[in-house]
């Protein structure tokens, strides 16, 4: 049974939310059942077996003109952010780290707007800034630290993200999802490969939970999330996609708070709403404006 044309982007988007919101769970899954110390390894785990797991399903090879492309992609949206996201993650705070990382839906504004001369509404710049200021009233406190090279790190991983979801809308190709989410998944482990392996201990013996981590962190937070992602990504406006993205640490601060015991209240209640509501605000947004433009 077809789904009728005017509930398919609404359907598509609340598709593409779910990847954010599994990524959400990544910080529960990595503290309670991961070794730790190893955070590209746990990147390299989690992306590079699905990768292989979708190229072996799809077999399929990308046009001769493509393989430059397939390379930016993978190494900005998976390899790069990844080694990136981890680096602000062992020298900034959580909290912001989530904050610099926010600053993606308006970093992906400013391409759109200053490549492909669309303004974006004024309702969506304005939302964006409060996703900002929600993310650092939900997770910044004051023993909250500044580190210069974290902090690079987290913008430039933010930048990596935007320019490769405005990128992947730009750059059409003839792969069908599940080989385009591949390929991105094993270029994106192989640049993280020599990062394990040059500056991280071998990984130790592995308990049953630490296997049970991994191959979620493999097979939800990658291979089905990614899916979801980049099919988004092709489907929906790249401002719209990037704004979803700010789901991730909100689920991260609701699983913390429902399964690990951490606080959730007042004005972190209130940045939770404010954030939540700066992705409801850019979603009908960017509707209004590609209904206008029908």
């Amino acid at each position: 049974m077809s789904v009728p044309e005017r509930l398919q982007a609404p359907l598509i988007t609340l598709l593409t939310a779910l990847a954010p919101v599994i990524w959400g769970s990544t910080y529960v899954v990595t503290s309670e059942l991961l070794p730790p110390d190893r955070p590209f390894h746990a990147a390299l785990l989690r992306v590079l077996p699905a990768g292989l797991l979708l190229l072996a399903a799809t077999r399929l090879l990308p046009a001769r003109g493509e393989w430059w492309r397939l390379a930016v992609l993978g190494t900005l949206n998976i390899g790069a952010f990844q080694a990136l996201l981890f680096v602000a993650a062992y020298r900034l705070p959580g909290g912001l780290a989530a904050v610099l990382g926010a600053t993606q839906p308006l970093l992906v504004m400013a391409l759109v707007w200053l490549a492909d001369r669309q303004r974006p509404p004024a309702l969506a710049l304005v939302a964006a800034a409060v996703g900002i200021a929600g993310m650092a009233a939900m997770l910044l406190g004051p023993d909250s630290r500044w580190d210069a090279l974290g902090a690079g790190a987290a913008l430039l991983g933010a930048a990596c993200m935007a320019a490769g979801t405005w990128l992947g809308r730009r750059w059409r190709n003839g792969l069908p999802v599940l080989a385009l989410t591949g390929w991105q998944l094993s270029i994106g482990g192989l640049v993280l490969l020599p990062l394990a392996l040059a500056f991280e201990a071998p990984l130790p013996p592995l308990a049953p939970a630490a296997v049970a981590g991994y191959a979620y962190l493999s097979l939800f937070g990658a291979l089905l999330t990614y899916l979801l992602w980049f099919r988004g990504v092709a489907r929906l406006s790249p401002v719209a996609v990037s704004s979803l993205a700010l789901l991730s640490p909100l689920t991260a601060v609701i699983l913390g708070w429902a399964l690990l015991g951490q606080s959730l209240r007042g004005l972190s209640l209130a940045g939770l709403v404010a954030v939540l509501g700066s992705v409801l605000a850019i979603q009908w947004a960017m509707s209004l404006k590609e209904a206008a433009a029908d």
